[in-house]
């Protein structure tokens, strides 16, 4: 057994309860997965075709596949076969127990290979996930055949329900342990807090973010969801729940954040048949413009030619404090005012939230030290954030999230991004450290002059220093770089797609693709407002800005902003049908050529 006290997971629930996403959550961390693929049948029925493509879909290039419809022993066997390094996911016992009443293997012990399986997952030393449907809650099937699956299914289930070390249920997308408490492993279980045990459930939840590390000193976000404001006002606004963002366990004890990061890939034919497609489309003028790049990433990473607009967008707002020259300029006290307002459902941030319809995640960071001093965090500070990115990224997309958005409202932020860019990218630091403005539009040049010589400080003190990913978080970036850096990588494993926006989300950036390369690929840059570091860090990333608005909004609320037109190009682009006069011509005009030899010609009926 592991050092997270569990290998064997049976996760049931009904039709279409989010079963199997949960299961592949489970597995989020796993560098290589064997799917075993039980189903059998279904080669003429598009439907069934569709939810197996469906399935394929999300998992990871990383997993491999293994049939056993054919051979329900084969499922025993692997399962005996298995390396204690290995990792496999069953889904689901249904389609193995339709196989092991198969007529063509009657008559047969089926009890006897029921303890056989259930022998073999006690035995297994390696990490496996089943999935089951739970059919005990429904009515008794009318006829002998459905009688006897349900029984052999119900008496599958409870066999490895007592074989495995968890079990859980899931009901319309939300996990409840039955087997196993949170008190003596690190699968924790999700649960909404209500604002009279809100804090309770903060303190509660601070052991599940990394089982790896010490987690004493993790802050947890509060959940931000979008409400209607009251009906006199003209704007939607964001409201508090008070409720820490739900982190989902992964099997791993923690992921390992080393270069080469195994990550996927979007769909490599959607996007350029998607642009491909635009011309052809039936709109009165040349088209969408610049916009086509929205339009060609969010193809890309639906995997579809017609994608959909983004209807669920979650920001995940930062807030560090970074101490030193770094820091010169900034009103300590105006950033904590400003995340406040947040969390009450005011400001700019809060206001586009709620027109979009979108939640945010707040997570205040601990406060890092001077840079040009000193690294501005420890190694295991570094991998607790970057374990706890991973988490957030992970919960977003397991809540039904379509789009992340990297926000952050700091102390010293945008010095700490110009030495990342810097020292990652071989910028000059003073031509993409943005200047320093004061309420009331002043800017203030000496508190400008005092960061610059906090980034050549710092540059000079690591100049012989590695400059792996992990070594410029830890000497340069602290925690909230850290904790985006993360998110980015989490987000691009679940298939998530981001929206970059600012110093601090592109400083991750460049930090992430020296983790996984993939990640710009799972990317948008909005709009580089009128910063010079993010126009040059979003080009070294490869990411053009769909917009050139030169909005100053604050990081975060730039990207909101433009959202709305990012959707409308999206949307136009899928409903819009091709111009007449490029539709293929009607099938019925066309007439068979006349066969070489003798014999009547034929033509299609007018």
């Amino acid at each position: 057994m592991s050092d997270d006290r569990w290998h064997t997971v049976l996760v049931l629930g009904g039709i279409r309860s989010g079963k199997s996403a949960f299961a592949e959550s489970l597995l989020a961390g796993a560098p290589s997965v064997r799917y075993v693929a039980t189903a059998a049948g279904g080669e003429d029925d598009p439907e069934w075709l569709a939810r197996i493509e469906e399935h394929q879909r999300r998992r990871p290039q990383s997993w491999s596949t293994e049939e056993t419809a054919a051979d329900p022993a084969r499922l025993t066997e692997l399962l005996s076969e298995a390396k204690p390094d290995d990792t496999l996911l069953v889904d689901d016992l249904g389609g193995w127990v339709t196989a092991l009443l198969d007529p063509a293997r009657q008559p047969n012990n089926d009890e006897a290979d029921v303890a056989a399986l259930a022998a073999a997952v006690r035995a297994c030393t390696a990490r496996v996930v089943l999935v089951s449907p739970e059919v005990g809650l429904s009515l008794v099937p009318t006829t002998p055949v459905g009688r006897a699956f349900a029984d052999a299914l119900g008496t599958t289930n409870q066999a490895l329900a007592d074989a495995c070390d968890r079990v859980a249920l899931v009901v319309a997308g939300r996990p409840v342990w039955l087997k196993g408490s949170s008190d003596e492993t690190a699968v924790a279980e999700p649960a909404a807090a209500t604002q009279a045990d809100a804090g309770a459930a903060v303190e509660s939840d601070a052991a599940i973010v990394s089982p790896a590390v010490a987690p004493a000193t993790t802050a947890q976000p509060q959940l931000v969801s979008p409400v209607a404001a009251e009906a006199a006002a003209a704007t939607p606004v964001a409201g508090v729940l008070n409720e820490p963002t739900m982190i989902l366990p992964l099997v791993a004890s923690a992921v390992v954040f080393e270069p080469g990061m195994d990550l996927p890939m979007p769909d490599g034919d959607a996007g350029p048949d998607a642009r491909d497609r635009l011309p052809s489309l039936d709109f009165p003028g040349i088209g969408l413009g610049r916009l086509a790049e929205a339009v060609t990433f969010a193809a890309a990473t639906q995997a579809t030619v017609t994608p959909q607009p983004w209807s669920s967008p979650r920001v995940l707002l930062l807030s560090g404090r970074h101490s030193g020259g770094a820091a010169a300029g900034d009103d300590v006290a105006d950033v904590e005012r400003r995340v406040a307002q947040v969390e009450n459902g005011e400001g700019v941030l809060s206001r586009l939230a709620g027109t979009a319809g979108a939640d945010i995640a707040v997570l205040r960071t601990p406060e890092a030290t001077p840079m040009e001093d000193m690294a501005a965090a420890s190694l295991e500070d570094v991998d607790r954030a970057l374990q706890q990115g991973w988490l957030l990224a992970d919960a977003a997309a397991e809540a039904g999230r379509d789009l992340l958005v990297i926000a952050s409202i700091g102390v010293g932020t945008d010095a700490v991004a110009a030495a990342i860019s810097a020292a990652t990218t071989g910028a000059e630091a003073v031509a993409v450290l943005p200047r320093v403005l004061l309420p009331g539009g002043v800017y203030d040049d000496e508190s400008w002059m005092e960061r610059a010589a906090a980034v050549r400080d710092a540059l000079h003190r690591i100049r012989r220093e590695p400059r792996g990913a992990k070594d410029i978080l830890r000497e340069l970036g602290g925690q909230d770089v850290a904790v985006a850096t993360g998110a980015l990588l989490g987000a691009a494993a679940r298939r998530l797609p981001v929206v970059l926006d600012g110093p601090v989300g592109i400083a991750a950036g460049l930090i992430a693709r020296d983790l996984g390369g993939q990640i710009r690929h799972w990317t948008l840059l909005a709009d580089a407002g009128d910063l010079e570091l993010v126009r040059q860090g979003g080009d070294v990333l490869g990411l053009t800005p769909v917009l050139d608005l030169g909005l100053g909004l604050g990081e975060g609320a730039n990207a909101l902003a433009a959202l709305p037109l990012l959707r409308t190009a999206v949307g136009l682009a899928s409903s819009i049908g091709v111009h007449p006069a490029l539709e293929p011509e009607d099938d019925a005009d066309f007439a068979e050529p006349e066969p070489d030899g003798p014999g009547p010609a034929t033509t299609h009926p007018e």
